[in-house]
């Protein structure tokens, strides 16, 4: 009797363009690079790539939307509160950009698994592991606000539809003119805008 081949092993790690092999089950920080993060953010869609213009908006743009609006909200906001805005979406570089209802959908495993992800980026670049709730609470203010504005100007919503999702935003007048006028930049220049506010951030 034939005996069956032993299955191999699943391939629980992703090979970036650094070189780098990202083990997705337990991520190392060492094997976190911000290129790779910048790269990748700046190629997935945002709403599923259901966005006006010739080009997808994409996580990065969206995450310097995220820090510009915390500062806005916050003029005392240290470089460190604006780095853990910049990062709040940085798992997605890997595991892409999943709409809400989906997640809902998927449960506590995928959210377990993006924390660890998280927890890992935010310790290669010198942030706690876990931000303060008040931290925490911040940044989801300012993502709530970021998606009304992609919502209504880039995604088809009616201001009626946004403001039963996501609220009505708070924004300094001088930000919410520009938020108006918001338009999905090139992958390449997402990418690096990306990595300029990053290292304006981390400049010692």
């Amino acid at each position: 009797m034939t005996r069956p081949l032993s299955a191999k092993p699943s391939r629980a790690w992703q090979r970036m363009l650094s070189g780098r092999r990202l083990d997705l089950l337990e991520p190392s920080p060492d094997d976190i690079d911000i290129e790779d993060i910048a790269h990748g953010l700046a190629r997935v869609a945002r709403w599923n790539g259901q966005t006006t213009g010739p080009h997808a908006f994409s996580v990065a743009q969206h995450s310097l939307i995220v820090m510009d609006i915390l500062a806005a909200r916050d003029p005392q906001a240290s470089n460190q509160m604006k780095l853990a805005a910049l990062l709040h979406d940085a798992p997605e570089y890997v595991i892409g950009d999943l709409i809400s209802p989906f997640k809902s959908a998927i449960g506590l495993d995928y959210k377990a698994f993006e924390r660890r992800l998280l927890t890992a980026i935010h310790l290669r670049f010198g942030l706690p592991g876990e931000l303060t709730p008040k931290l925490s609470s911040a940044i989801k203010d300012a993502d709530r606000i970021a998606a009304f504005y992609e919502a209504t100007v880039l995604a088809g919503f009616e201001l009626s539809e946004a403001r039963e999702y996501f609220g009505h935003p708070d924004v300094v007048e001088d930000l919410d003119i520009r938020l108006q006028g918001l338009q999905a930049l090139p992958a390449n220049d997402a990418e690096e805008r990306f990595l300029v506010q990053f290292n304006a951030l981390t400049r010692l």
